[in-house]
């Protein structure tokens, strides 16, 4: 099929046009990357984000796959003499491959069944003439020239009727209606599988539970399904059989006074319990799981997105404390850079669970923290929030509170950090320290610069989604990179500090490309020019348009260099700094953005022939040319003082950090030892299908304490306006 004729359903589904969607796709084929298409071809693409972009190449593709494999069916159907110009036009008409697979099952090359071996035995033609009104004859008329060997009256008839059934098991039309009307109307049922161990409880939910398969919530399809692998629940679709039954054998006797009808009827029973329900029940848990996946893929990736944007806390030396019981918490000071000053130990709680504390250790640790925090003048502890983290906190905020210290301290999520520690980037950035004393300096580094810590980490391992093992991973996993290099993209990237990990998510680079910029800069020093990055192996032309405009120098010899603004529109820059009457030296400063305030851009759109979208941009960079869009958000919380589970008690308003967000809900943590659960039912908001609509993962919000399960340390949370 012709490329137009592909994208028009696109322009149309995503309500924009087809110019739009033919500018990506042309744009995509030149290997132009999905940050570079959204930044710096708005004036080809109408300004589309990369959401679009990336949308418009999956449906492309899609289009594509369905074409070719419309042309392959049209072609085995005809090789078999067998493609009439109806069908040929139903083939063509279909818009998803189920469709198309469903037009092709009639003429498919089948395996051993009873239909095929009746076919052997020459009896299609009694099943096609059984079909037909046969007026005025009688059965056995009608059969005997079939009978021949040991083949009798009734095997005749069995296999016809074997026939029928898949004739009426194949009908496409007839699977179509099934499975829609059954998506609508059946249910899923999940109960527990005799003699399973559900040790944990986890599914008793799921013990005995019904649902409609239109209402059923896709995280409750995806626990269903784990515990189907665990062998813990036993699920089943239950589809609407009178109502299937009485449809097909409308459809196929309706009107026709057919001699057969009885045998016709028992055939249509035989067709739906033995090949229609089973195949539409399979297609259905395929279909809700497969939208169950994407729709926990975009929740994960939801919240990765808004962990990775996460305000930095900038110049700040910062004392890491991954916490642990009997081996001791390590510790790392960093400075504002995240170099490692020095790296510690202390044993501030019971060598073994329920061992009471050594005092000795216990002063010892406490001098150990405070020389350090007096040595480096530290500014934040930041604790890991992983085993022993709120003993570690207790330490820590008494030694705090009791050395009158002017530092706050934060619970920071672990989650990866074990993954990070032992990796290759890990060993290869601290090859001479322990795995856990790596987990501390990632652990203080985290809350410097979240983005520069966390790309480090395999975005799977971050721990912020619903079910991300039990989805698929392939997919999964290209999702989350994706949002890791839009993220890293929007920001922009420092050449000068950045490491191999942040700079490989840059747009139009590879692992390669950023471990030479690593080397060169090793060996020539500091970068103070885009241009000098055209020195650097593996960065040819292609690579340098794609990826220098996401590429900042914080202390360049052009001050251009500093902003977002592309070299290729350099000079157009230059011609709306003349236009101002200003020089580049005035970028960032109030001067030049009281000119910008200023400006008539609809005269200079004329002046020096720009487009809207780059004379937009390159005037927002002159006001802000180190703006970051992390500044927007909310800064996490920091404390100088600890408050305990069991002093919680409904009716307390707490200050919260949203951890993670969830179909149903999400996890805040109140500074207590353990998450809150906010439902979504407690938000109270009208009209929000989903949390993510209101809240996002490091929202700082206000809760109040709704229940308190102090022996199963459940806390539940009601959102407060």
């Amino acid at each position: 099929m012709e490329k137009e004729k592909l994208i028009e359903p696109i322009a149309s589904e995503l309500n924009i046009t087809t110019k739009q969607v033919e500018a990506v796709l042309n744009l995509l084929a030149e290997d132009a990357t999905v940050p570079f298409i959204a930044r710096y071809r708005k004036e080809l693409t109408g300004g589309l984000n990369e959401v679009v972009i990336r949308d418009i190449s999956e449906r492309y593709n899609y289009a594509v796959n369905l074409e070719k494999r419309k042309e392959d069916v049209m072609r085995l159907i005809d090789e078999k003499g067998l493609l009439t110009e109806e069908l040929k036009q139903e083939i063509l008409a279909a818009t998803k491959l189920i469709e198309v697979e469903d037009l092709y099952r009639p003429y498919k090359e089948k395996k051993k069944t009873k239909a095929t071996e009746a076919i052997k035995l020459g009896l299609e033609p009694l099943a096609k003439q059984m079909l037909e009104p046969n007026y005025g004859k009688n059965k056995e008329d009608i059969v005997k020239p079939y009978l021949k060997d040991d083949l009798t009256y009734e095997k005749a008839i069995e296999g016809a009727k074997y026939i029928i059934a898949e004739i009426v098991s194949d009908n496409a039309t007839y699977r179509k209606y099934i499975r829609e009307k059954s998506l609508r109307y059946g249910k899923i049922s999940s109960k527990l599988k005799k003699n399973a161990e559900d040790t944990d409880l986890k599914f008793k939910m799921y013990y005995e539970n019904t649902e409609g398969l239109s209402y059923i919530k896709p995280h409750r399809i995806l626990a269903m399904n784990r515990g189907e692998d665990l062998g813990i629940l036993t699920i089943s679709v239950t589809l609407q059989p009178e109502r299937d039954i009485d449809y097909l054998e409308y459809q196929v006797t309706h009107k026709k006074h057919l001699l057969f009808i009885d045998e016709i009827k028992d055939a249509i029973l035989d067709s739906y319990k033995r090949l229609i329900s089973p195949s539409i029940e399979r297609e259905i848990r395929s279909m809700l799981t497969e939208d169950a996946e994407s729709k926990a893929i975009d929740v994960f990736s939801l919240n990765v997105k808004n962990l990775l944007l996460q305000p930095p806390l900038k110049g700040k030396v910062v004392l890491g404390v991954d916490p642990a019981f009997r081996t001791g918490c390590k510790l790392a000071v960093v400075d504002p850079t995240g170099k490692v000053l020095e790296i510690g130990v202390i044993y501030p709680n019971e060598k073994a669970k329920g061992v009471e504390v050594d005092e000795k250790l216990l002063a010892k640790s406490e001098k150990t923290v405070v020389g350090l925090c007096t040595k480096y003048k530290v500014e934040i502890i930041a604790i890991g929030n992983g085993t022993a983290s709120r003993e570690t906190e207790s330490f820590i905020a008494d030694v705090i509170k009791k050395n009158n210290l002017n530092i706050k301290y934060i619970i920071v999520s672990e989650a990866g950090a074990s993954v990070y520690s032992a990796s290759d980037i890990a060993k290869e950035e601290f090859p001479d320290f322990e795995v856990q004393e790596r987990s501390a300096v990632s652990i203080a580094r985290r809350i410097q610069d979240p983005l520069a810590e966390l790309v480090k980490i395999d975005p799977k391992s971050i721990g912020v989604g619903q079910y991300q093992h039990d989805v698929n991973q392939k997919e999964l996993g290209e999702a989350l990179d994706n949002v890791v290099t839009d993220v890293v993209n929007n920001i922009g990237v420092n050449v000068n500090t950045a490491s191999v990990s942040l700079l490989t998510y840059v747009s139009g680079l590879s692992k390669a490309s950023a471990q030479e910029i690593v080397k060169y800069r090793d060996a020539n020093g500091k970068i103070t020019s885009r241009s000098e990055i055209k020195n650097v192996k593996k960065i040819g032309p292609k690579t340098y348009e794609q990826a220098i405009g996401f590429l900042r120098i914080s202390e360049p010899i052009e001050k251009l260099d500093m902003t977002s603004i592309h070299p290729e529109s350099y000079d157009k820059a230059r011609a709306i700094l003349n236009y101002m009457g200003l020089t580049e030296d005035a970028i960032g400063s109030k001067e030049i953005k009281d000119a910008v305030s200023k400006l008539d851009k609809k005269e200079l759109l004329k002046e020096i022939e720009i487009d809207e979208y780059t004379l937009n941009d390159i005037c927002e960079a002159f006001v802000q040319p180190l703006r970051d869009i992390r500044d927007e958000y909310p800064t996490p919380i920091l404390r100088s003082d600890i408050l305990h589970f069991e002093d919680l008690k409904p009716g307390d308003e707490l200050e919260g950090t949203v951890r993670n967000v969830i179909d149903f809900g999400c996890f805040v943590d109140c500074g207590v030892k353990y998450d809150g659960l906010l439902h979504i039912s407690k938000m109270h908001k009208t009209g929000i299908k989903h949390p993510s609509e209101l809240l996002s993962v490091g929202d700082l919000i206000k809760v109040k304490v709704l229940d308190v399960d102090y022996d199963h340390h459940k806390l539940q949370l009601e959102l407060l306006n």
